[in-house]
């Protein structure tokens, strides 16, 4: 199992903590793609397929919940798991974030051990898959 994986976030430096935690979590990807807000997001994503995209909700342009709704209606791209890595992490906004769509949520600062553990229940981690 290899995936592709597009990391959506204003910060590059929270794309490249992300992309690290990747690598320290062995979590196999082929290709890791970066875009800086949703639209930059949906652009990636009509040019390239993704198996997972770690979303951030705050960003300029486009943010994370109005590209998990565009996701949403997208019958090619409705169906990829969509995790929001954010410090936002109310109850109430989680749940919302679920029934827009959204597969998992993790609290930044994220430790691989999280983010291993959430991918592999999204994607499965078995050897035989």
């Amino acid at each position: 199992m290899s995936l592709n994986i597009l990391i959506v976030d204003d910060s590059q430096i929270v794309r490249r903590v992300i992309r690290k935690t990747l690598d320290i979590a062995e979590i196999p990807y082929t290709e890791l793609y970066e875009a800086a807000n949703g639209k930059e997001a949906l652009d990636l994503l009509n040019e390239n397929w993704v198996d997972l995209v770690f979303t951030d909700i705050n960003m300029p342009i486009m943010g994370g919940i109005e590209m998990v709704k565009k996701l949403s209606v997208d019958d090619v791209l409705k169906d990829i798991p969509i995790i929001v890595v954010s410090t936002e992490g109310s109850t109430s906004r989680i749940d919302q974030l679920k029934k827009d769509g959204v597969s998992a949520y993790l609290r930044k600062p994220v430790t691989p051990e999280q983010l291993r553990d959430i991918v592999n229940d999204l994607i499965g981690g078995g050897e035989d898959e």
